[in-house]
């Protein structure tokens, strides 16, 4: 007979959200149990050796291991339960519950649980996403998987390559490559402007000489049990291919760092609404979802630049979970225009006790002394001025709103102006 076991609060996945979330609801007294489905805790951050973490948060300059350990190490002064190389197999939503199937050292347990937060993080795009032609051979991976062999294995995964994407994992990976000294070829991007921070395109491409391509891609891998070249070409304001600019280069290696996708397969598997701009959960200011008791935080609820915005999010659902409410949310939809790639959230409670909401957006394109506003119907409630806007760098905004204010059927309208 399989063992049922029952926790306040479970956080599936263990990197910066999940722990953050976990240590959040054991701080306000939930019995926490956290499954990791690798054998060590932090997530991503653990490959990820370069500094730039935590600036935010702590106000110094950690790498991805220091930031993690930062709150790995307060769980043993905790109460949560860590179950590390263990996988969810199955939820089921039982009378207001999750019933968790989770595969384990020991063998199949089953957990009900109150509150579920899922913290799964995100995946990479591959080179079938993007539809990039030619024979599935050696030596197309993407930059996470490249940077697992440079940093974890201690290999080289690459003499000469060519990156596409300009995404900051394949910014960072040009320059550690680099150092480890593989030559880097070029970073190719199809948009005309990169779709990293700036600070990396500054410290990871300018200072090292390597060059960045905009409106290229790469249309054809060449080879057959090892890539020998790729194909590379112009593109066209819909980018699409311009016949007549191909070019080969010679490299053993192209690496893909062309986006992530939030991973939602669980959340999707019990039903919980996706909105198709972000591919994460709709959630509110709480970071719960339109499932209660089901909430989504970090690269799982959508991208974030830093971080120390993931363990934000973390901490936010931790704490929501902890201490749920069973009055009536009284949903307001939050919507934007095509100015705004996205708003997170995409619902604000009329009931809750707090007045301030943080809001997370990306403008659409690049922007100069933009005008962000926030209007319900004819109402404007609020406005902020920015001198630079850029889609891939994220914008944190805190709003006062009061509960008169979200009176009314009306969805709040977010727009940007220049």
């Amino acid at each position: 007979m399989i063992q049922e076991l029952y926790f306040d609060v479970t956080v599936i996945g263990a990197g910066p959200a999940g722990l953050a979330a976990a240590l959040a609801s054991d701080h306000e007294g939930a019995k926490t149990l956290l499954i990791e489905r690798e054998a060590r805790l932090g997530g991503i951050l653990k490959q990820c050796i370069h500094d730039g973490f935590g600036l935010v948060r702590f106000g110094e300059k950690l790498s991805g291991p220091e930031y993690a350990e930062r709150f790995i190490e307060q769980l043993p002064d905790s109460h949560v339960e860590v179950w590390t190389l263990s996988f969810v197999s199955e939820i089921k939503r039982e009378k207001n519950e999750s019933l968790l199937t989770v595969i384990t050292r020991e063998g199949m347990k089953r957990i009900r649980t109150r509150s579920l937060i899922l913290a799964t993080g995100c995946r990479e795009r591959t080179s079938r996403q993007i539809g990039v032609h030619g024979r599935h051979c050696a030596g197309v991976l993407t930059a996470g998987t490249a940077q697992y062999y440079t940093n974890i294995l201690g290999k080289l995964p690459t003499k000469r390559c060519v990156i596409l994407g300009s995404g900051d994992i394949g910014l960072i990976m040009a320059r550690r490559l680099t150092l480890e000294g593989a030559k880097v070829v070029g970073v190719y991007e199809a948009k005309p402007t990169p779709s990293g921070l700036m600070r990396n395109v500054s410290q990871c491409l300018w200072d090292f000489d390597i060059p960045l391509q905009v409106s290229k891609t790469v249309t054809r891998v060449i080879g057959d049990a090892r890539l020998t070249a790729v194909e590379i070409a112009s593109v066209d304001a819909c980018m699409c291919p311009i016949k007549g600019t191909e070019e080969i280069i010679p490299c053993d290696a192209l690496i893909l760092s062309v986006g992530l996708i939030p991973e939602n397969e669980l959340a999707e598997s019990i039903g919980v609404p996706i909105d198709f701009k972000t591919k994460g959960a709709v959630v509110d200011e709480r970071n719960e979802t339109l499932l209660r008791g089901v909430f989504a935080c970090g690269n799982a609820l959508h991208v974030n630049d830093l971080v120390d915005y993931v363990s934000e999010s973390g901490e936010v659902a931790g704490k929501a979970a902890a201490s749920p409410t069973n009055r009536s949310r009284g949903l307001v939809p939050v919507e934007c225009d095509q100015s705004l790639l996205y708003v997170v959230p995409q619902r604000l409670c009329r009931n809750s006790e707090e007045m301030e909401r943080v809001f997370f957006f990306r403008s659409a394109r690049d922007m100069d002394n933009a005008t962000l506003t926030v209007a319900k119907g004819e109402q404007v409630l609020f406005t902020k001025k920015f001198a630079h806007l850029r889609p891939p760098e994220m914008e944190r905004i805190p709003i006062t709103l009061s509960k008169k204010e979200l009176d009314g059927n009306l969805p709040l309208r977010f727009h940007l102006e220049e």
